[in-house]
């Protein structure tokens, strides 16, 4: 399966991990969308960096393992970082998990990177990270509070990994009534959160063509997100993933007049992809300062050390669960 496989993973982005790439792009693959109004707010310009999260895995393992020979390595180069905070069932009340998160960021005048992830048949065709809301109405309820929750506090909200990756298992209906859920969701945000730049997910250079990419975003409403995102949780290098990104945005420009900007998921590409996605060995955190041509921003989105899965060198692991000799073993690439 080349897809791309996410639970809990990943928060925030500052101004070393999260890059503001070149503000003049071409037409076909500018940073500025070409066709919809401009964001009401500038979440980046209303902030002074960007959140680093004090409890994320890595940051509560070091903390709690302070003898242990890998700690310092893993707080200096993973807990240190700003990774995106993902939300779903696990987080209880939605609307206090994401209040508080984003409560703290704006205390400290940073910005937070989030992911929510609980639609309904998440990971349908993979099953790894299965699970999400159980009806339609479930998830419209969930991702109003979780809309609302942010309020007018600036932020960045990638939306629902996966979910418009792979269609296989999906018939037409269940197609149609998840881009509703997506356009939705879109919808929320817009109305309640003003400050907020929301992304579909994209998937990643191997998973589907950039064509049919783009009909999928372009399907699930992408003309009313700020962007799209990459790479969540893979392993390909900021330039594959930039190429692929220009070539979605070139499909969406020629079928449908307009594009949009996206941000590559660097958290773990630093060697590139050996052709697995499930906890493949020899893999290394992204360098924190690569820029990709074209693409607005590098962030962590997957948190380096947080399992796939019960596979490759997370064997006998749950899916976002932290494994310290994994992530150790990424800071050094082996």
């Amino acid at each position: 399966m080349r897809r791309v496989l996410r639970t809990l993973a990943a928060a925030t982005a500052s101004a070393c991990l999260l890059l503001p790439l070149a503000a003049a792009q071409s037409s076909a693959t500018a940073a500025t969308p070409s066709s919809a109004a401009a964001p009401l707010a500038d979440p980046i310009g209303m902030t002074s960096g960007f959140y680093t999260d004090p409890h994320s895995g890595p940051a509560v393992w070091a903390a709690a393992n302070p003898g242990d020979g890998r700690a310092a390595a893993i707080r200096d180069n993973i807990a240190s970082r700003p990774m995106a905070r993902w939300f779903g069932a696990w987080s209880g009340d939605i609307g206090a998990a994401v209040g508080s998160y984003v409560g703290a960021a704006d205390a400290a005048d940073k910005l937070p990177v989030l992911i929510a992830y609980n639609i309904p048949g998440r990971d349908a065709c993979g099953g790894h990270s299965g699970g999400g809301a159980g009806t339609p109405a479930a998830y419209r309820s969930w991702i109003s509070a979780f809309a609302s929750a942010i309020g007018t506090r600036p932020a960045l909200v990638v939306i629902e990994p996966d979910s418009l990756g792979d269609f296989s298992c999906l018939s037409q209906a269940q197609i149609n009534e998840r881009n509703g859920m997506l356009r939705g969701a879109l919808t929320e945000f817009r109305n309640r959160a003003p400050n907020t730049w929301t992304y579909l997910d994209a998937g990643n250079p191997a998973w589907i063509g950039a064509s049919t990419m783009a009909q999928h975003l372009d399907g699930a409403g992408v003309r009313e997100a700020h962007g799209f995102s990459l790479n969540i949780s893979n392993y390909f290098t900021t330039g594959e993933n930039t190429a692929y990104g220009n070539a979605v945005n070139g499909a969406l420009a020629s079928s449908y007049g307009y594009t949009r900007p996206y941000v590559v998921d660097t958290s773990r590409n630093g060697n590139g992809s050996n052709g697995q996605w499930c906890n493949p060995g020899g893999r290394r955190i992204g360098a924190v300062a690569q820029q990709g041509g074209g693409a607005e921003m590098l962030l962590w989105l997957k948190t380096p050390g947080e399992s796939d899965g019960d596979c490759g060198v997370g064997g006998g692991s749950a899916a976002g669960q932290f494994l310290p000799e994994v992530a150790y073993k990424m800071i050094f690439g082996y």
